[in-house]
């Protein structure tokens, strides 16, 4: 059975029903500290500080890989190594749409084995440069078909 992809205004750190699945999409290179990361270190310190310390370690840190950090009962924030640096390089802005794909179908799996929905800002499509007409196509795939609701939030 497909799960559903919902559109709504309001704030994605705030999801409801649980157990739910922050998704967010991270940088390769151990930065943090612009967009919607922000707003979840306002709210917790663990997602940054998982990061950080899985940068430093270097272990499976790689485009496409995800970190599930648990922030409150039945919610957790997944950091998705979607994007290649911070800037563009030349033409090439930072998102890589295959590493979103990989991480999106490991954050499936996890949704799967918790019978929890995801909630996410629009990833990819603001510091990472990315286009939400192919990003939206990869929810779809890797989440929806597979069972999981989604919920994308758009700030009011």
């Amino acid at each position: 059975m497909a799960g559903s992809l919902t559109y709504t205004e309001g704030d994605a750190i705030a999801p409801e029903p649980r157990p739910a699945i922050i998704a967010h999409v991270c940088n390769d290179e151990g930065a943090w500290g612009k967009g919607f990361v922000m707003a979840l270190s306002e709210k917790w310190s663990a997602p940054e500080q998982a990061y950080r310390d899985w940068y430093a370690s270097g272990e499976g840190f790689a485009l496409g890989a995800v970190q599930v950090v648990e922030v409150e009962d039945g919610l957790c924030v997944a950091n998705i190594i979607g994007q290649h640096g911070i800037r563009p390089q030349g033409p090439v802005p930072p998102i890589r749409y295959e590493a979103i794909e990989a991480g999106l179908c490991e954050v499936a799996k996890r949704a799967a084995d918790q019978g929890a929905s995801v909630h996410m800002p629009r990833i990819g499509a603001g510091l990472a440069g990315g286009s939400w007409e192919k990003i939206e196509p990869l929810i779809e795939k890797c989440l929806v078909e597979a069972g999981v609701d989604v919920t994308v939030y758009d700030l009011p």
